[in-house]
C-alpha cells in the first residue's frame, strides 16, 4: 500500500506595481537642494503622501555622499523608497533598484523669483535745495516741503505734505499706478513711469494748491484736492 505524498503549505510572493516619482539630483547638489527648497516652499505638500525614487546616475556619488543626500532629503521629510543608479554599497541605505522605466507623469512646480520687499519712506522735515532722495523700493512721504533744486526718485507714490517746488518722479520701478500728492503745487519737473513733465508744460491754473498728480491712457493728469 503506498502513504499518500506528505503536503507542506506554500509561501506565495506576488508582484506588484506602485507609481513612484523619482527625484534626479544634479551638480552641483547645494544649488539643486536651493531649488528643491524653493519648489517646497511654493508646495509644501508636493511630496506627501508620495513614493520616491531617488536617480543619482547623473552623480555617481561614493558611499558618504550618497549618505548625505538621503539625510538632506529625510530632514526635508521626502522619504526614499529605493536608489537607482548607484554603484556604491552603504550599509543603512533604502535599497538599490535597477530597471525603471519612465512615465509620462511627473510633477512641475514654477519658482517664480522672489520680489524686494516693498517698503516706505518717510522724511521728517523737508528736502532741501541740492538734496537729491531716491527710494526704489516703494513709497516716499515728505513731512515737509521739496525746495526748489531738490529732488525725489520714488518707485512708488509721493506725497509731500508741504510745498513742491523741486522735481519729483514716482513709479520710477515701472509703476504706471504710482501717484504724487502735493500741498501747495509749485513744482519745477514731474515724472510718473517713464512721462516727464516740466513747469513749462504744466500751465499755472493750479498753482499754490493742493495737488494730485497720476497717469491716464498714456497721459499726465493734474486736479486739485478737496
Amino acid at each position: 500500500m503506498t502513504s499518500p505524498a506528505p503536503t507542506f503549505p506554500v509561501f506565495a510572493c506576488r508582484g506588484r506595481v506602485f507609481r513612484a516619482l523619482a527625484l534626479a539630483p544634479q551638480a552641483p547638489v547645494g544649488d539643486w537642494l536651493a531649488l528643491l527648497d524653493a519648489a517646497l516652499k511654493r508646495a509644501p505638500t508636493l511630496f506627501a503622501g508620495k513614493g520616491v525614487i531617488l536617480d543619482v546616475a547623473a552623480l555617481a556619488p561614493e558611499a558618504p555622499a550618497l549618505e548625505g543626500l538621503v539625510a538632506e532629503l529625510s530632514s526635508r521629510s521626502i522619504r526614499i523608497l529605493g536608489i537607482e543608479g548607484a554603484a556604491c554599497a552603504s550599509v543603512g541605505l533604502p535599497p538599490f533598484l535597477a530597471g525603471g522605466r519612465p512615465t509620462a507623469e511627473g510633477v512641475e512646480v514654477a519658482i517664480e523669483p522672489e520680489k524686494p520687499p516693498v517698503t516706505s519712506l518717510t522724511i521728517e522735515g523737508s528736502v532741501r535745495s541740492g538734496q537729491s532722495i531716491c527710494h526704489p523700493d516703494g513709497d516716499v512721504t515728505v513731512m515737509g516741503s521739496v525746495s526748489s533744486g531738490a529732488e525725489i526718485l520714488a518707485g512708488g507714490s509721493v506725497h509731500v505734505y508741504g510745498a513742491l517746488r523741486g522735481r519729483v518722479i514716482a513709479g520710477a520701478a515701472k509703476n504706471p499706478r504710482a501717484r504724487i500728492y502735493c500741498r501747495k503745487f509749485e513744482p519745477e519737473l514731474l515724472g510718473i513711469d517713464r512721462l516727464v513733465r516740466t513747469a513749462e508744460d504744466m500751465g499755472s491754473h493750479l498753482r499754490g494748491q493742493a495737488v494730485q498728480i497720476w497717469l491716464d491712457g498714456g497721459a499726465i493728469k493734474f486736479a486739485a484736492l478737496a
